[in-house]
């Protein structure tokens, strides 16, 4: 599960929910009834979505995109193996059927996983999806030219490492066959239980061969999903979209398809999107947004207006916000430091500064809040709601420094709420109570991105933050904590440098597993093991709070992306 540069783009545009896009939905079925449509809040088909987005929907190509569950956007048009499922909430963190018939066979050890395809399946030229542009469109995603997707394939299927993808390579992959039109057989490296979620990357979207016209197919792939694009100008900035009328709604439970139409506008001021949103003058009253959130300000004056608060979708991403240590750097080497430092934070300064309660939640453990994670509470340094400077300073005289410490906290000088210099305030605030000195290092993004994901130039006390590739522990801890994805010469994720035998070791127990509720236990009692060692802290958990027009029926918001699934979302 070695982790690409890839990453380090999708993690920083985790908050704007653009791949993973951005799951624990907080949208109970008092905000799903789109009280401000007025009328009939039936759902019906017909009408033109507008989406309005701050950034492009860029890389049209199934090959390119690093979207789990398929994506937003992408979701309309590109059908894959499995997909999420289309709820609001919990059930939303589920892994259900998509093209195929069940979320996957897998042999006794789950080294092998067998999938048939649904009778019936079409493009938007009316001819069959067969397993074999599966195949097909999985090996065009090893292609050096249209790289971008999840790095997970290069090394779960046997013999793919150093595959180069159909164009220079025609003998394909041999680790997948397709012994007939329907039936797609995968060979893995490793027992891997949570392969059903990977099959809801778009690298597992059909692609005809010969359709495929290479960095091209961007412009106008073609559809298995319930819309075809129409128009794509300017690399994503404005996608047009129409319905495919090959697409059979008794193939697919999961997507609605009641607009006609979905048109998609990018570039665009997050201002000006939440203003034109709040507004919902003509057609912007049957708008929504897949990448922006509403700011503090912003929310403050939702929040007074009843019209507009009925008109916010309130979700989560499963992300942590945290502290990393370097224990290879002094004084962090010492665990009573980091322990010390864990007791000082002051989580309600922290939530203040990333925007308020309304924005963020406080998070005690690393693994995010919701059930698919395996989330186990525990708070094994309590500081209350201000900090525990009496304990900290109690550590930090058993450490050595009776006197206190002065030390350098490096973060972004980016405005994002996140790892930016309001955050880093605060905790410089908080632990200035317990005797320690924070000296902020604020770094452009850029400068601030290589350093900390550098082994070499890792700094010893630094902002960092993590979202899952799909709602379970296995992405989201493996990354981070697992020794054998510690990359020297490249992007580096596994902060703290740890490798240690035994925790490498569960990671691959539980990756064994299919039962993915036993899984989810397993990596909650992880998490709490790995979490005495004290070499994060973490801080919060992202709220996201979106604005939808006043026209926006069916709104429904998972656990798995946290954000409005416009796949559901009717005008009419």
């Amino acid at each position: 599960m070695r982790q690409s540069s890839v990453i380090a783009r999708r993690v920083a545009a985790a908050s704007l929910s653009l791949v993973v896009a951005a799951g624990a939905a907080a949208c109970g079925p008092e905000d799903n009834d789109a009280k401000s449509a007025g009328g009939d809040s039936t759902p019906h088909k017909g009408g033109t979505l507008t989406v309005l987005n701050s950034e492009p929907q860029q890389d049209f190509d199934p090959a390119r995109l690093y979207t789990s569950g398929g994506g937003n956007v992408p979701s309309l048009v590109f059908r894959t193996l499995t997909t999420r499922n289309r709820e609001n909430g919990e059930a939303g963190a589920k892994v259900v059927p998509d093209l195929a018939t069940d979320t996957g066979r897998p042999n006794k050890d789950a080294t092998v996983w067998t999938y048939t395809l649904k009778e019936g399946l079409r493009y938007e030229d009316g001819t069959a999806i067969t397993a074999a542009d599966i195949k097909y469109g999985i090996e065009r995603s090893f292609a050096p030219e249209l790289s971008g997707g999840a790095p997970y394939l290069r090394d779960w299927l046997v013999g793919a490492a150093d595959y180069q993808g159909p164009y220079k390579d025609k003998k394909g992959l041999t680790a997948i066959e397709t012994p007939d039109a329907r039936t797609i057989v995968f060979h893995l490296n490793k027992p891997e239980g949570e392969f059903p979620y990977l099959a809801t990357q778009t690298q597992f979207a059909p692609v005809p061969k010969a359709k495929d016209t290479g960095t091209k197919y961007e412009e106008h792939p073609v559809s298995s999903g319930p819309y075809k694009v129409v128009s794509n100008d300017n690399d994503g900035e404005r996608l047009v979209l129409e319905r495919n009328t090959h697409w059979s709604a008794s193939t697919d439970a999961e997507r609605k398809a009641y607009p006609d139409k979905i048109d998609v506008r990018s570039g665009l001021d997050s201002s000006v999107i939440n203003q034109r949103l709040s507004a919902s003058q003509g057609a912007d009253a049957a708008a929504v947004t897949t990448d922006t959130n509403l700011g503090p300000a912003e929310l403050a004056k939702v929040t007074g207006d009843k019209d507009l608060a009925a008109r916010v979708g309130t979700g989560h991403f499963g992300y942590t916000n945290y502290i990393a240590f370097n224990p290879r750097i002094k004084p962090f080497d010492n665990v009573k430091v980091r322990q010390a430092i864990s007791y000082a934070i002051d989580r309600s300064s922290v939530v203040n500064a990333a925007g308020g309660s309304a924005l963020a939640e406080p998070a005690t453990t690393f693994l995010p809040n919701q059930k698919s994670f395996g989330y186990e509470p525990y708070d094994l340094f309590p500081a209350g709601e201000a900090g525990n400077a009496a304990k900290a300073k109690e550590l930090l005289k058993e450490a050595g420094y009776a006197n206190g410490l002065t030390v350098t906290l490096t973060h972004s000088n980016s405005k994002d709420f996140e790892t930016s210099p309001e955050i880093a305030t605060a905790i410089q605030d908080a632990l200035k109570k317990a005797g320690i000195t924070v000296k902020l290092q604020g770094l452009e993004e850029n400068d601030y991105k290589d350093k900390i994901h550098s082994v070499k130039t890792e700094p010893g006390f630094f902002l960092a933050h993590w979202g899952a590739d799909w709602p379970s522990g296995g992405p989201f801890l493996a990354p981070i904590f697992d020794g054998r994805q510690i990359v020297k010469d490249g992007a580096n994720f596994n902060t703290g440098l740890l490798d240690d035998k035994s925790v490498n070791a569960e990671i691959d127990a539980i990756n064994k597993l299919t039962d993915l509720d036993a899984a989810a236990k397993r990596w909650g009692a992880l998490d709490k093991k790995i979490g005495e060692r004290a070499l994060t802290v973490p801080l919060f958990h992202p709220v996201y709070k979106r604005l939808y027009g006043e026209a926006v029926k069916n709104v429904v918001i998972s656990d798995w992306t946290g954000v409005l699934d416009i796949s559901q979302v009717a005008v009419k």
